[in-house]
């Protein structure tokens, strides 16, 4: 059976540039990849077919020959080329091997290789981020604080320079992976690639690691940092404190700290957002007559509250302005007084001799409780009917 014409398998036209070439190559070598055609039993051949065409085609010397002379240019020992064609695959095709091309062509990138040579692969690691719970008051996350935390973390060490050679020597190159921090092997159909287990994917080795930090480049020591926490936290607020992680592998960059704040519950407010919510218990003839409180604010101030006659438990006032600052600007929050009338308790004598009169005297002063019990009396009459 005649071979077909390379330009054709390749789906480009004759006298195609090598973008072009390439281009085709790489359309079908995705169109034939074997996860896409299980159902195929042709695929295999197909494949094999484009690998060879491209195989000639990317080389120019053997590109000018085949424009000229076609597929007798390497037939007879005109082109030197080797059996079964410009591929060299063979008779029987060594499929694996040409899988193997196409893989580093198409999907090195994607599977994180930087091909190039021992000096492709960066040698470098960065550092692991870091997470710190900080819990802070009430009163702090109202005016904004400065806090100094003790962070346990790794540092480089000072006796390699972060090198985990002895005396700050430079690596050298992993003689199993050339450098690329990853291993290719064959199996059957498939080229399977994993991390080197010489170098665990850094590419390269230390012949004489570092005595103080067992080659690694790095020390654990507790750090003391100093940050500025701002006014309007909440809880859950997260600070990122840019390369105050954990300091890199052998010269890496640091990774980055994380502080997560946790605002504690406070003795007399009660926080929503930028809302702060106090209850505030008044006597029993005051919530009556009316009168005037002192009530605190979050600053460590006073506000004089003037209490309507005849208030209610749950009332609620607002003050303006006294709740908590935002985050981002803007203007704060609001603080909200809710009333608690409070029944007197631990009476005297005289003290109950009184209420009994101020109840005999109370026909028309409690509105609600009477308007009650009316609608409770209207109540019980229904049910008996």
């Amino acid at each position: 059976m005649s071979k077909r014409d390379y330009y054709e398998v390749l789906g480009v036209a004759k006298g195609a540039s090598a973008e072009e070439i390439k281009k085709g190559y790489r359309k079908k070598a995705k169109e034939l990849h074997p996860d896409r055609n299980a159902d195929n039993p042709d695929a295999e051949s197909q494949f094999k077919e484009a690998n060879e065409a491209y195989d000639c085609l990317k080389d120019p010397e053997k590109k000018a020959a085949y424009d000229r002379y076609g597929h007798a240019a390497f037939e007879g020992g005109m082109g030197g080329g080797r059996p079964g064609g410009p591929g060299g695959m063979g008779g029987n095709g060594d499929f694996a091997s040409a899988f193997s091309d196409v893989f580093d062509d198409l999907f090195g990138d994607f599977m994180g290789g930087q091909r190039g040579g021992p000096g492709g692969r960066q040698r470098a690691s960065r550092g692991a981020d870091l997470r710190y719970n900080l819990r802070v008051s009430l009163e702090d996350a109202f005016s904004g604080v400065q806090k100094t935390l003790n962070v346990p973390s790794s540092v480089n060490c000072d006796a390699c320079s972060g090198s985990g050679a002895e005396g700050g020597a430079e690596p050298t190159t992993c003689p199993t992976c050339a450098g690329m921090g990853k291993v290719r092997a064959t199996q059957g159909f498939f080229t399977v690639e994993r991390t080197c287990p010489t170098c665990n994917g850094l590419g390269q080795t230390i012949s004489n690691p570092c005595r103080k930090c067992s080659g690694t480049g790095r020390l654990q020591k507790d750090r003391s940092l100093a940050v500025n926490i701002p006014a309007g936290v909440e809880t859950g607020t997260r600070i990122r404190l840019s390369g105050e992680g954990e300091v890199g592998l052998r010269g890496g960059p640091s990774g980055d700290l994380y502080i997560f704040v946790e605002v504690d519950e406070h003795k007399i407010f009660e926080r929503a957002a930028t809302e702060l919510h106090c209850r505030v218990p008044v006597s029993m003839v005051v919530a009556s007559m009316g009168g005037d409180i002192e009530v605190p604010t979050i600053d460590g101030g006073r506000s004089r509250v003037k209490i309507p006659a005849g208030s209610q438990s749950g009332r609620q006032m607002r003050l303006r302005g006294k709740g908590m600052p935002a985050l981002r600007g803007g203007a704060p929050g609001d603080m909200f007084i809710e009333l608690a009338v409070e029944t007197p308790v631990n009476l005297t004598t005289r003290q109950k001799e009184l209420l009994r009169e101020f109840e005999a005297l109370s026909e028309n002063n409690s509105p609600e409780s009477n308007s009650f019990f009316s609608t409770v009396k209207g109540f019980w009459d229904s049910m008996k009917g």
